[in-house]
């Protein structure tokens, strides 16, 4: 069954980090949908492929002109039933509300026109219908942006624990460090392939030149305490709420020794996490691999 989330809730509560977390679990989001536009998302769905299986919109106040015609067109969905729908309501306190537009200096959407407690207290009036009709109710104001993510990944997957992704890229240095790395590791000082004319040609996809790359003692040692490195590090990124890092892994042309140690630590990365682990290969003429458990 497909599914389709509408998220919405109060003006400053967290509407768009909640939209930011649906994206990163892999729903097609759409911020600030007209409510009249529900309808043709729902028929898009309805016809569309896979990529439109599973569908967040934000959908808000903003759109007020429109709005009151929210409530009929959630009615028909509920009674479809090839759409699971869910609400979920973003909500905080006046105070934290007035705090938050006060730190921003933006006016109300609501109307510029009153001051932002009384906006609130209209906007709190105007939703309270569709509050009642939500599936889940989460209130942001003693919550950081961290913490409402956390709770959007917890609500949606029944765990707490993010969506996380980990690229590691092999790269040659001679052709730039890759400007999206979170970290950067030079293995240059190994013993280089490239010298021994059978391995030239190949990658380090080969195993003839795996088998030369680990063979030696400083490999084999750099490579162990950088898998204890990472196997630190990777659980202390996803409790900071960060969706994906990108590990390179850089020798001088990103063809051999790069390449075998991006592969060997996506295998031994993959093992104890349930990360979504992939290698990717920048600079040499291979296809990247995805390492997930089963």
């Amino acid at each position: 069954m497909k599914e389709l989330k509408i998220l919405t809730g109060m003006s400053g509560a967290g509407k768009s980090v909640g939209i930011e977390a649906l994206e990163d679990m892999g729903y097609f989001c759409i911020d600030n949908l007209p409510p009249i536009l529900l309808p043709k998302v729902v028929e898009l769905m309805e016809t569309a492929d896979g990529h439109m299986s599973r569908v967040a919109l934000g959908i808000d106040l903003r759109g007020k002109e429109f709005f009151e015609s929210l409530i009929s067109e959630i009615e028909e969905l509920r009674d479809n039933n090839e759409i699971a729908l869910e609400i979920i309501f973003i909500d905080a306190s006046d105070e934290a509300l007035v705090k938050r537009y006060k730190e921003t200096r933006r006016a109300h959407p609501i109307d510029n026109t009153l001051n932002v407690l009384d906006a609130i207290h209209v906007e709190r009036r105007l939703l309270s219908e569709l509050k009642g009709r939500s599936n889940k109710i989460i209130d942001t104001s003693e919550t950081t942006e961290k913490e409402l993510r956390n709770k959007i990944f917890e609500h949606g997957s029944g765990e707490n624990q993010s969506p996380f992704n980990v690229n590691i890229m092999s790269f040659g240095f001679k052709n730039g460090i890759p400007i999206d790395a979170d970290l950067v590791f030079d293995v240059r000082f190994l013993p280089n392939p490239h010298y021994v004319d059978e391995l030239r040609p190949m990658t380090g996809l080969d195993k003839p030149v795996s088998d030369y790359v680990m063979k030696w003692k400083e490999t084999r040692t750099f490579y162990t305490k950088l898998l204890d490195l990472l196997k630190y590090m990777l659980p202390q990124f996803m409790k900071e709420g960060k969706s994906q890092v990108v590990i390179a892994i850089g020798c001088t042309g990103g063809q051999h020794r790069s390449v075998t140690l991006a592969e060997q630590l996506a295998k031994d990365l993959s093992e104890p996490f349930d990360f979504k682990m992939k290698a990717v290969h920048r600079d040499a003429p291979v296809e990247s691999k995805s390492y997930e458990e089963d």
